[in-house]
């Protein structure tokens, strides 16, 4: 955990821009513009990459993919270079927060795999490339997105503490609880069987 240095009032202004910033769905808006249709009717109704990809459109999963990780990663390295270590966290987590839970559609939003990965490559890019990594393993074995994301998320703190970014194991543990507790239903699929493959449209 980092040192408690930025006031607190600092803090919760970093905290409502992770927030707000984390909240933008950038895939319902892409899947809007290129003329996909509404994607919370669409596959899963989730508003993140992997539905996205359900539309048949690479193109626009890649740009949700990217635009979904940029928006952690941006607000990270915002208030770690303009506040400190501890802002830059608390606002990770706030963006985190705000992908899963946006206002802009009633707090039901995605999973939140890709900010997550996001932040991770920010905050540290050894361990951000190691969580991308175990995205991609597992998801290549198993093809199935929503277990590359919870293997992801289940390695990523260690890889905190045995790349030496034990300060931030607090914030690592907190994005991984959101992972898991977001994706219930998937795990609930995945123990019957019934959890789509990537790229299968809905």
């Amino acid at each position: 955990m980092p040192l408690i240095e930025t006031s607190a009032a600092l803090l919760i202004l970093w905290a409502a821009f992770g927030y707000l910033i984390g909240s933008i769905p950038f895939g319902v808006v892409i899947a809007r513009v290129m003329g996909l249709g509404n994607l919370r009717e669409i596959g899963s109704g989730n508003i993140g990459a992997t539905n996205v990809l359900r539309t048949g459109s690479k193109p626009a999963a890649a740009a949700t993919l990217v635009l979904d990780a940029a928006k952690g990663a941006v607000v990270l390295l915002l208030a770690r270079t303009l506040s400190g270590e501890d802002a830059a966290q608390l606002a990770a987590v706030a963006a985190m927060l705000g992908h899963c839970y946006p206002l802009w559609l009633k707090f039901k939003g995605g999973k939140g795999v890709a900010t997550f990965l996001g932040i991770l490559l920010a905050f540290a890019w050894p361990v951000g490339l190691g969580a991308c990594a175990a995205w991609l393993v597992a998801a290549l074995v198993t093809r199935v997105s929503s277990i590359g994301g919870l293997f992801s998320a289940a390695v990523s703190t260690f890889l905190m503490v045995f790349l030496g970014y034990g300060f931030g194991l607090i914030m690592g543990a907190v994005l991984t609880i959101i992972v898991f507790w977001r994706h219930r239903a998937n795990i609930a699929r995945i123990k019957a069987g019934t959890e789509p493959k990537i790229g299968k449209k809905g």
